[in-house]
């Protein structure tokens, strides 16, 4: 079986983003539903991942990071309402056997992901 994993990493200071509230929704036709919050840890990174074994399914799904929250606690002067706030990463698993790794990488004007492994 595969599993769902994730990172943030900062790109203003070239570290890892930590203390980034994670959370993590399946999307149906019915709307989103709550599977999994997180916090990342000192290598930016959720301790466990966030689907595995008979919770890794096909679908859609969203990853939802405090990002303007960890920026407003590093102490970055942000504007108000914050330019970035909450990050969306809205993906899809084709299939439950393959690793799915879906990182952030961002600063309190852009980001960005891509699909790791």
């Amino acid at each position: 079986m595969g599993k769902l994993s994730t990172h943030v990493l900062d790109i203003t200071v070239g570290k890892p983003g930590v203390g980034v509230k994670v959370a993590l929704y399946a999307v149906t036709a019915q709307g989103r539903e709550l599977l999994k919050t997180d916090v990342t840890n000192a290598d930016g990174r959720c301790a466990v991942p966030l689907l595995e074994g008979e919770t890794m399914k096909p679908g859609k799904y969203e990853l939802v990071f405090g990002a303007g929250a960890y920026f407003a606690a590093q102490g970055v002067d942000l504007p108000e309402p914050r330019f970035i706030d909450e990050v969306t990463l809205a993906f899809g698993i084709a299939s439950a056997d393959q690793n799915y790794h879906v990182p952030l990488v961002v600063s309190p004007w852009a980001y960005s992901t891509y699909r790791g492994s």
